[in-house]
C-alpha cells in the first residue's frame, strides 16, 4: 500500500521543513511546495519519499497542481514583513483561502492550517488581524480543517533565542519591550512539527490546537534566563512601545530588518496558550523547554590576554 502523500506548503521554512521531516519519520510521502524548491535539495538531500515542486500560494494553478494526488495538506506559509504585493492579507487571508478552497476541490482528506496564538480578526494590528481573518477564511472554504496556533517558536537556528543571546552578550545595556511584563510560552519548533504529523495520523483530531511550551516567562525573566546561561549581566531598561514602533518602521526599510512592526505588536500582548484548549498533551507530546535551545549556546570566551 502506497504511503499517504502530504503536500506541505512553505515546506522549506523554519517550521515547514520540520513538518516535512516529521511526516517522513511517520511514514508519509511528502511533497514540499515552495516558491524556491531548489532550497529543499540543500535541506533534505535525496529522499525517495520526498518530492519538491514550485508553488506560489498566490497562484491558483500552481496550488492546484501541488495538491494533485495528495491525501493531506499543510499550510505553513507565513509572512513577517510586507514587501510590495506581498502583504499580510494577501498571504495569510487570500492565499490561505485559496489553498483551502483548492484542497476541498481536490477532495484532499485533511488540511492543517498554521496560524498563531493571539490571532484575532478584529485586532488593530494588520499582522494579528490577518492571522485571525485567515483562520475564518480557511474555515469557510474547508470547514473540517484543523487549525494550530503555536506560541513563539524556538529551535537551534531560530531568530528568537539565538538572536537575543547574541545581543545580550554584546550590549551592556539592553532595552525591554515596555516594562518586560509580556508573558511568553516558547514552543520548540521540533515539537510543533511532530504535532502536525500526529494530527494527520489521528482518527479524529481536534478542530483547534494551541501549542505552548512547558514554561511561561515574562519577557524580562526570559532575558534574565538567557543572560545567565551565557554569563552576561546587562542592565535591562524599559522602553515605551511607541518608541519601539518608530524604530521598527525605520528597520523595515532594510533588506533584512532586525525588527518589524508586527514583532512589536506581538510583544504588546501575552503569547500563552489558553487553558482548556487542546495542546501538546492531547497529542501525547511532552514539549521541550528553552533549555533544549540554551544548551547549544556557548558563553562568550574571555578575551585573549597579551602574555607580555
Amino acid at each position: 500500500m502506497s504511503p499517504r502523500r502530504i503536500a506541505v506548503f512553505g515546506g522549506t521554512g523554519f517550521l515547514g521543513r520540520r513538518v516535512a521531516r516529521h511526516l517522513l519519520d511517520h511514514g508519509f510521502a511528502v511533497r514540499v511546495a515552495a516558491r524556491n524548491p531548489e532550497r529543499g535539495r540543500e535541506l533534505f538531500g535525496d529522499q525517495s519519499a520526498l518530492e519538491l515542486v514550485a508553488a506560489d500560494i498566490g497562484d491558483d494553478a500552481a496550488v492546484a497542481a501541488a495538491l494533485t494526488g495528495a491525501w493531506g495538506a499543510v499550510n505553513a506559509v507565513s509572512l513577517y514583513v510586507e514587501r510590495g504585493g506581498l502583504t499580510f492579507h494577501a498571504v495569510h487571508v487570500t492565499g490561505a483561502e485559496r489553498l483551502a478552497a483548492q484542497a476541498r476541490r481536490a477532495v484532499v482528506a485533511r488540511l492543517v492550517h498554521v496560524s498563531g496564538i493571539g490571532s484575532d480578526a478584529n485586532s488593530a494590528s494588520k499582522y494579528i488581524r490577518s492571522r485571525g481573518q485567515g483562520e475564518l477564511a480557511v474555515r469557510h472554504a474547508y470547514p473540517d480543517a484543523t487549525i494550530i496556533r503555536p506560541s513563539a517558536m524556538i529551535g537551534p537556528d531560530d531568530a528568537f533565542i539565538s538572536g537575543l543571546a547574541a545581543m545580550l552578550a554584546k550590549f551592556p545595556v539592553f532595552p525591554l519591550f515596555g516594562r518586560g511584563r509580556t508573558k511568553l510560552q516558547p514552543a520548540h519548533v521540533e515539537d510543533v512539527g511532530e504535532a502536525v504529523a500526529r494530527i494527520l495520523e489521528a482518527d479524529e483530531p481536534a478542530a483547534l490546537y494551541e501549542l505552548g511550551g512547558p514554561e511561561i516567562f515574562s519577557y524580562r525573566a526570559l532575558l534574565e534566563t538567557i543572560a545567565k546561561r551565557i554569563g552576561s549581566k546587562p542592565l535591562l531598561v524599559p522602553v515605551p512601545f511607541a518608541l519601539w514602533r518608530i524604530a521598527a518602521t525605520a528597520a523595515e526599510m532594510l533588506a533584512n530588518p532586525p525588527l518589524t512592526r508586527n514583532q512589536v505588536e506581538l510583544m504588546q500582548q501575552d503569547n500563552v496558550a489558553l487553558a482548556g484548549r487542546a495542546g501538546f498533551d492531547a497529542l501525547g507530546i511532552a514539549p521541550k523547554g528553552i533549555e533544549a535551545v540554551l544548551a547549544d549556546l556557548t558563553p562568550p570566551s574571555a578575551p585573549d590576554r597579551d602574555p607580555r
